[in-house]
């Protein structure tokens, strides 16, 4: 019988309860996949205390990898046996799972399906964010905060290689290290240095092309004004809070600044955009431009202790979730 991690009223990490989880046939359109691995992220942890609302009950998880053992009507790209991922499907924190196929990708030779649980959300967040959101072009300068969790690693090396000087924040020593490990330019440690003034005396009183921001409203306010006159901010995460803009003329007042909210399921709702964001991903991971650093592992049925080391906001790299 397939077990699986269910919500049935939003909470705390004991929210999630081990239960059996019955798993239809596919149906048109749809892949089942026996799970190897599981990636744990922020969203999942926001799913499941409500701050992002879903529909109850529901198996808590976004992200994973596995073997596929059946497909339903009309399903041509996958057939069993197939190792296959996915990200932004509600239903991750389980044994056995269905998918729609529309939404999964291939695991190509030479990529476990550890490392691919761990990338798919986090590499896809990092690729829109380098690539769309704003096209890091060689030369330029970015600020990346929380350069040492799970997207903050994938992203600032693959920065890296495309040219940009990259100046990182992190929260301790440790996470410093790790920064600079991965190719920083410049470490900044937020909880000992102003890393606005910091900045800007990097930058020669310039300021950034960019900031990535996840971290949120502990680093907000002052991501501002490390921004250079017309500058981006991209907020993609609120790990420390949910951002509020009282007064919006504040971006005139600090440079006529640009100001993006953005969110992975907007760039790659279509399947094209989908396949072009995973085959660069697993392209810079086969070129080295990318090294995946899975962190801490936990038994499937122990989701509650990884949330509860993501929330405290101590982990680096990825955390996944073993069936």
């Amino acid at each position: 019988m397939n077990r699986a991690l269910v919500v049935r009223q939003p909470g705390g990490p004991e929210a999630m309860q081990w239960e059996e989880w019955p798993l239809a046939a596919p149906g048109e359109g749809q892949i089942a996949v026996r799970q190897t691995a599981v990636g744990v992220n922020f969203i999942d942890t926001y799913q499941r205390s409500g701050l992002y609302p879903v529909p109850t009950p529901f198996v808590a998880g976004n992200e994973g990898a596995g073997v596929v053992t059946a497909v339903g009507a009309g399903v041509t790209m996958f057939k069993p046996g197939d190792r296959v991922a996915y990200q932004g499907q509600v239903g991750a924190y389980a044994q056995e799972r269905l998918l729609v196929a529309e939404r999964v990708v291939a695991i190509p030779e030479g990529v476990s399906e550890e490392t691919a649980a761990a990338v798919m959300l986090k590499g896809l967040t990092a690729y829109y964010l380098l690539f769309k959101t704003w096209a890091v072009q060689p030369g330029e300068t970015i600020l990346w905060h929380a350069a040492a969790g799970g997207v903050g690693q994938i992203a600032t090396q693959w920065a890296k290689a495309l040219g940009a000087r990259v100046i990182a924040t992190v929260g301790s020593a440790e996470k410093a290290a790790l920064a600079e490990q991965n190719g920083c330019d410049a470490v900044i440690n937020y909880n000992t240095e102003d890393f606005a003034a910091r900045v800007r005396e990097l930058t020669g009183g310039k300021g950034v092309d960019v900031v990535y921001d996840g971290v949120g409203k502990a680093t907000f306010d002052k991501s501002l004004d490390c921004l250079r006159q017309r500058g981006l901010m991209v907020s993609f995460g609120n790990a420390s809070g949910v951002v509020a803009i009282p007064d919006v003329t504040v971006l005139s007042r600090k440079g006529s600044l640009y100001l993006t909210r953005p969110t992975t399921a907007h760039y790659v709702s279509r399947r094209e955009d989908l396949l072009e964001g995973a085959g660069a991903l697993f392209s810079a991971i086969a070129r080295g431009d990318i090294k995946v650093s899975i962190s801490q592992t936990f038994p499937l049925a122990e989701a509650a202790k990884a949330h509860e080391a993501l929330a405290s906001r101590g982990t680096t790299g990825s955390i996944l979730l073993l069936p």
